[in-house]
């Protein structure tokens, strides 16, 4: 009969001392029983929460041996109390951050969107790239005249527009605008909601849908209504844009169509 050791520990938690690694945020790390990997977003006392690159968030115990950083057996800690907080290596966007990065001096492209509310959005979760790769953005105050101030900007290989529609869908008054606009160097790119507001996830400002308003009704007031928040409507963005803290918090939708439009503004001609 086979001899068996009365230590049921496993392996690799009875080798020789490992490291002991503070998981600071951002630290990418693999789970060793259940191979989850993630980078680190909190940790706190007795745990840490790790996030993998689909945004799906898992909350495992600091025991010792628990966790592979590069391949190699480490024992996460918690970071010294007191300590500063690691700077994020990433953008809001989600892109690599460039420490010490100064702005580009603009381009002749531009991206319009259609109001302040847009701008703001996009300000917030792109503004480190669009000043690294020197590309401005303008609101328009809505696209009815968009065939006119497509003429006046001149586009060209060298100044390239980008636009972002609000409510793009088949049949909408927004599809028949875009649909007018026919020159090579502009690109008009959408997301279905009726509003900007309705692109940031309701799971980060605590509600559980966007309320349905019917037609008719002014969408935004409608909204404040079915919230019971305040029916000032500048006010109530206030709240929505402070709860955005990077891409995490707003829909795949609107996150391709932004980033399309960097793409196509920055490309080479």
């Amino acid at each position: 009969m086979r001899n068996y050791s009365p230590d049921l520990t496993p392996p690799w938690k009875r080798s020789a001392p490992v490291p002991e690694v503070p998981a600071e945020p951002d630290l990418v790390v693999e789970e060793v029983s259940t191979g989850f990997c993630g980078a680190v977003i909190r940790c706190e006392a007795g745990t840490v929460t790790l996030e993998d690159r689909f945004g799906k968030h898992r909350v495992f115990p600091l025991e010792p041996r628990g966790f592979l950083l590069e391949g190699k057996v480490v024992t996460l800690v918690r970071p010294p109390s007191g300590a500063p907080a690691a700077r994020s290596t990433r953008t809001a966007s989600g892109s690599l951050a460039v420490p010490g990065a100064r702005a580009r001096v603009a381009r002749a492209g531009r991206i319009y969107v259609e109001g302040r509310h847009d701008a703001e959005l996009v300000e917030k979760v792109w503004g480190d790239d669009l000043r690294i790769e020197g590309v401005v953005v303008e609101y328009l105050e809505g696209i009815d005249d968009l065939p006119s101030i497509v003429d006046d900007f001149g586009p060209s290989a060298d100044a390239r527009l980008g636009v972002l529609v609000d409510h793009l869908v088949p049949g909408s008054k927004e599809s028949r605008i875009a649909a007018s606009v026919t020159d090579p160097h502009v690109l008009v790119v959408g997301h279905p909601y009726i509003d900007v507001w309705e692109a940031v996830k309701p799971s980060s400002l605590g509600i559980p849908v966007w309320p349905s308003v019917p037609h008719g009704q002014d969408w935004k007031t409608g909204v404040c209504r079915a919230l019971r928040w305040p029916s000032n409507t500048g006010a109530a963005w206030q709240h929505i844009l402070s709860r955005v803290t990077s891409y995490k918090d707003l829909e795949p939708a609107l996150l391709g169509r932004v980033e399309e439009l960097i793409d196509f503004v920055t490309a080479p001609h």
